[in-house]
């Protein structure tokens, strides 16, 4: 179905931008970045949608008529066979020129080209448009948290359920007040990378996959620990319910938060808030620590907050009742994000598959 492994040489494709200064790329060229920020060996990659100017850090692509340019992008974004990135040392990454002309491509008909590049990018509208509808979800999430919540200098919320108008003004204290805070424990990496256990050990990157993955609740861990490990690392369990974050480093300034569904543990890098019986409900912490950005009471060179401060954070906050009105009004938009996210996650996959599928393997179209 493909044609032979070609080289760009082959496709006169040409490198512009070889010096320093800035550039032209006329619309329909393809832009390649090849010196800067390659995270996770992803090189950015896009076609220009007009005229545009650029400098030494892109290089452009001028293709010949029959090759597509969004079937070239597709195939390069494709992963199978990823641009070399050379380490600069610096950690910014570098494509050479040399190894960009030498980078293998498959070529079918134009007009198979042209139909895979139109699949695809209706499969890529469709992502788009989902991606949309969950922002727009998490914003109005947003708009509605500020309304549920006193802004600062006001012991009333703007939005009041119509039950509990005549209801007291909220209370005015810190954490400390309503819930306790609870640490980390240090997790030695010779106990790390147990997968099944007594107990599931939460480190900072497992909060953030959670929270990726459109979840309230964090239910997986990369590592677990069995009760006979408890003693050796001198640790007690947190409860289930429990509302865990980052509190070191610039994970901070993501205000990640989860909910731990189980016992469990989290190492020294995360810390958790448990609310007290008759004071605060699990999940009103829970919101309540989502509007708390904790870098602003992070202190020293690396951001880092500590027990006392977390404790002694001023908040405001009603009764049970009413804190349980407000935890289901917001829990239900919680619900409808999760199966957002879980339906952009599915769409993201399926493109994935799709391109598995569309594009061959070296071995296959050397076979």
């Amino acid at each position: 179905m493909y044609s032979t492994r070609l080289e760009y040489s082959e496709l006169n494709v040409t490198p512009l931008a070889l010096g320093n200064g800035t550039r032209i790329a006329s619309k329909g060229s393809l832009l390649i970045l090849v010196r800067g920020s390659m995270l996770y060996n992803r090189v950015p990659m896009g076609i220009a949608a007009v005229d545009v100017t650029f400098n030494q850090d892109v290089k452009a692509l001028v293709l010949k008529k029959q090759v597509n340019a969004g079937f070239l992008l597709f195939q390069l974004l494709a992963g199978e066979r990823r641009i070399p990135i050379n380490d600069t040392g610096i950690g910014a990454g570098k494509i050479d020129t040399d190894d960009l002309r030498k980078h293998p491509l498959f070529l079918p008909s134009p007009a198979e080209q042209q139909k895979i590049a139109a699949c695809l990018t209706t499969l890529d509208e469709v992502i788009a448009a989902q991606s949309q509808k969950l922002d727009a979800l998490k914003t109005h999430k947003k708009g509605l948290m500020q309304q549920l919540f006193p802004r600062e200098g006001e012991t009333l919320p703007r939005l009041r359920f119509p039950e509990f108008q005549a209801a007291p003004a909220w209370e005015e204290g810190q954490i400390s007040d309503i819930a306790n805070v609870l640490q980390g424990y240090g997790f030695p990496e010779r106990h790390q990378g147990l997968t099944s256990g007594d107990y599931p050990f939460y480190k900072v990157s497992d909060i953030s996959r959670s929270v990726a993955a459109g979840k309230v609740f964090i239910q997986d861990s990369a590592n677990y620990i069995n009760e006979g490990l408890l003693k050796e690392l001198r640790a007690k369990p947190i409860p289930e319910g429990t509302t865990i974050f980052a509190k070191i480093g610039e994970a901070i300034r993501s205000n990640k938060r989860a909910i731990t569904t189980v016992p469990c543990l989290i190492d020294n890098n995360a810390a958790g808030v448990k609310r007290i019986k008759g004071k605060a409900t699990d999940l009103f912490m829970y919101l309540l620590m989502d509007q708390i950005s904790l870098i602003e009471y992070a202190g020293g060179v690396v951001p880092a907050v500590n027990k006392t401060a977390i404790e002694e954070i001023a908040v405001k906050y009603p009764e049970i009742e009413e804190q349980q009105k407000i935890t289901d009004c917001v829990g239900s938009l919680e619900e409808a994000i999760l199966a957002e996210t879980q339906k952009l996650s599915a769409l993201k996959t399926h493109k994935k598959g799709l391109m598995q599928q569309l594009f061959p393997s070296p071995e296959e179209v050397e076979a």
